[in-house]
């Protein structure tokens, strides 16, 4: 799905673009991609010479371009590698997404779809995803110029959504998740090329520190961590519940909360929180009796698109990877 377009010529996105020192180089096929080719290498053997690699690309790409981000707020991405914005949305279009929130999730029909994802110790729904092809309500939401707009200041092009899904995280019962940058994973099983997708989560419930809000480390989107471990076959069944492979060392996450700290936005429903694809983030279990819930989208640009994986032997299904002419037809 590719979000609506402006009146801004996109071949003249790609003209200015194309003078940054950042222009993408795809990669066509698997063979190509040599340890000296590879600007991100993960998923090694052995324990890698440095703890992390400098980032090749620009943070924001787009400052020129229309949107509903400020230059200061567009500052405070390029500094953190995150952004949040409180209460973006209000009243009837809250509700009415929460409502739409709750009618997926019920649904009993995605079950036991490839695209449902459900608790590790239990067959309650943890993840759905493609939601933007399953809900039309969603779908409108992911062509927002709220949200979209923001995502083509960040990566400097008219976005393509490379994944979306909700979150929901039940009171009480609803696990963490281990830290790991989006990219390591989307780079390694998924054949993401660079550094040019951004994350957008809309909170639908209050988030506060008891019920397992986001943490992220701010900072650290500047800084590629390589993994250990050879990525499984079909690694993401596991991964979605429990990701053990694709995650930083505990000296590396030291290191980099030494010099960085932790941050974990909090707010109440309604607002966005924007990060990074490399953003390193986790989340705790939720102790408390709120469940904690966003729907969230991944903006990706079309000259960025998923090649052959760079350390799998095959790619993951294209629920987590849309490609930017996926049709919706194929979830329905």
């Amino acid at each position: 799905m590719t979000v609506k377009k402006t009146s801004l010529n996109t071949a003249n996105i790609h003209k200015q673009y194309s003078e940054m020192a950042d222009t993408p180089n795809v990669h066509s096929t698997q063979a190509q991609r040599t340890p000296v080719q590879d600007a991100y290498p993960s998923r090694l053997a052995d324990i890698p010479e440095k703890t992390w690699l400098p980032r090749q690309e620009a943070v924001v790409k787009g400052r020129q371009l229309s949107g509903p981000l400020s230059q200061a707020q567009l500052d405070e991405f390029e500094r953190k590698g995150y952004l949040f914005i409180p209460n973006l949305i209000e009243g009837a279009e809250l509700d009415q997404l929460r409502q739409e929130m709750k009618a997926l999730l019920n649904n009993d029909e995605y079950l036991d779809k490839d695209f449902s994802v459900t608790e590790p110790d239990s067959q309650e729904i943890r993840s759905l995803f493609a939601v933007h092809f399953l809900s039309e309500r969603l779908g409108q939401l992911a062509s927002d110029e709220r949200v979209a707009g923001a995502a083509r200041q960040i990566i400097g092009d008219e976005p393509y959504v490379h994944q979306s899904r909700i979150n929901y995280k039940p009171g009480f019962a609803g696990k963490g998740f281990n830290w790991h940058s989006d990219f390591e994973t989307w780079h390694a099983e998924d054949g993401m090329p660079e550094m040019h997708a951004v994350s957008a989560s809309l909170i639908l419930t209050d988030n506060h520190e008891f019920n397992g809000p986001l943490m992220l480390i701010p900072g650290s989107h500047k800084k590629f961590v390589p993994c250990l471990g050879e990525t499984p076959e079909d690694n993401h069944k596991r991964s979605l519940k429990a990701q053990e492979v694709g995650v930083p060392s505990p000296e590396a996450l030291e290191e980099l909360v030494t010099e960085h700290g932790i941050e974990a936005p909090k707010g109440k429903a309604g607002g966005l929180l924007l990060f990074d694809c490399n953003t390193l983030h986790a989340s705790n279990a939720n102790l408390s009796p709120d469940p904690r819930s966003n729907v969230f989208f991944v903006f990706n640009r079309p000259d960025n698109r998923c090649q052959a994986p760079y350390a799998a032997g095959k790619p993951r299904p294209d629920f987590l990877a849309h490609r930017p002419d996926q049709q919706a037809a194929s979830y329905r």
